[in-house]
């Protein structure tokens, strides 16, 4: 997402480039603003992403073939379960995530079975492939998306670490902030809207044009 943003600054691409990772934004926006999508990252939610490494390069490199492996996704939005029967979810040739469990789902197993984690034995956790990044921990949270993609931005454009982002409230736009980094002499504005509603007032802005940002992330 990350290389996506740095070509559409560079190549005078789509702006603002709108992040496409939550399934009940997306479909809001093919619903209500179906000639705005090209305003979307082309990037697949992270649960989009697993699935298709799980059953093409994963399968590969254990020698099983996708058509005898099942991929769970553990989300807390309800709304990945429909995302994941997309047809654009199907890399592999297969539905590349099989089923998706709520956080709340899960903690109910969890109880129905006993299983109190805080009296399990710590042990190291799968790595198949490989450890995560910072970015990766921080993806679920506020921002998080913005941060990640950013981060990357600013490793390639300059090879330095990304600035602190400072954000300010937008008066008039509930539950949205707005920050102004610095990148490689670049002036990035960004926002980030934390509800479907935040991003309904938001689409409003970038339909008249008044939404004077570079990214958003909603």
């Amino acid at each position: 997402e990350g290389h996506e943003f740095l070509s559409r600054l560079k190549n005078k691409g789509v702006l603002p480039m709108i992040t496409s990772c939550s399934p009940g934004w997306v479909n809001m926006c093919e619903l209500k603003y179906p000639d705005q999508l090209a305003h979307l990252s082309t990037a697949k939610s992270p649960q989009g992403m697993f699935g298709a490494v799980v059953k093409t390069y994963y399968a590969e490199k254990v020698g099983v073939d996708p058509a005898n492996m099942v991929s769970v996704s553990i989300m807390p939005c309800t709304a990945k379960k429909a995302e994941a029967l997309r047809p654009q979810l199907r890399d592999s040739g297969y539905q590349d995530v099989d089923i998706v469990i709520t956080t709340r789902e899960l903690g109910r197993m969890l109880r129905e079975a006993g299983i109190n984690f805080s009296l399990l034995h710590e042990e190291n956790f799968d790595s198949p492939l490989g450890i995560g990044t910072g970015a990766g921990a921080i993806f679920g949270t506020s921002g998080g998306v913005m941060e990640a993609a950013l981060r990357t931005v600013a490793d390639v454009a300059t090879g330095q670490d990304l600035q602190d982002i400072d954000y300010n409230a937008v008066r008039g736009l509930e539950q949205t902030k707005e920050a102004t980094l610095n990148i490689a002499g670049q002036e990035v504005r960004i926002a980030v809207c934390n509800s479907l509603g935040s991003a309904q007032k938001m689409m409003d802005k970038v339909l008249t044009g008044t939404a004077d940002y570079h990214f958003i992330e909603i």
